[in-house]
């Protein structure tokens, strides 16, 4: 779409018309033309903690896109994206696409599960490592294959 000097592209309701799921899949498009092409040695060279903190921001702002619609008061959009962004959830969430996942993204979340350390305050070391290790998934295929982190993304169940 092309604009004149000072208009939008498109309006909310243009952008939103169709479905959060369009909505999602127009702002990862957006997002892809922003990215830095890197080369598969220069991505061999990210810890799998720096991917996980690359996921933990695409996967809130899956969650916050989700949630957008239907319009809500801001502390209502918070809980929302709060209980779905907490790790008990993420932990779940991983065990709900194991079994959609290839053996490289396994692979993935192996390494990210690996990279999980510390000692977490509230949690189970366990739920940690699978939120973490989901966070690495999510930050991998962000750089590496949008469409397949999109098609992963729409098979966690999601209410509004």
């Amino acid at each position: 779409m092309s604009s004149t000097e000072g208009e939008p592209l498109y309006t909310i309701d243009e952008a939103f018309k169709d479905s959060s799921s369009q909505c999602c899949q127009e702002i990862l498009a957006y997002l892809q033309q922003l990215k830095v092409p890197i080369s598969q040695a220069q991505l061999q060279e990210i810890s799998p903690t720096a991917l996980a903190y690359l996921g933990d921001a695409v996967y809130e702002l899956h969650m916050r896109m989700f949630y957008l619609l239907p319009p809500q008061r801001p502390e209502t959009y918070h809980r929302m994206v709060v209980s779905q962004v907490r790790a008990e959830t993420q932990a779940l969430h991983l065990q709900l696409l194991i079994p959609h996942l290839l053996s490289s993204e396994l692979e993935i979340v192996r390494r990210g599960r690996n990279a999980a350390s510390g000692r977490p305050k509230r949690l189970t070391l366990q739920i940690y490592q699978q939120a973490t290790s989901l966070e690495t998934l999510i930050g991998y295929l962000f750089l590496t294959d949008q469409a397949r982190l999109t098609e992963l993304l729409q098979k966690i169940p999601l209410e509004r």
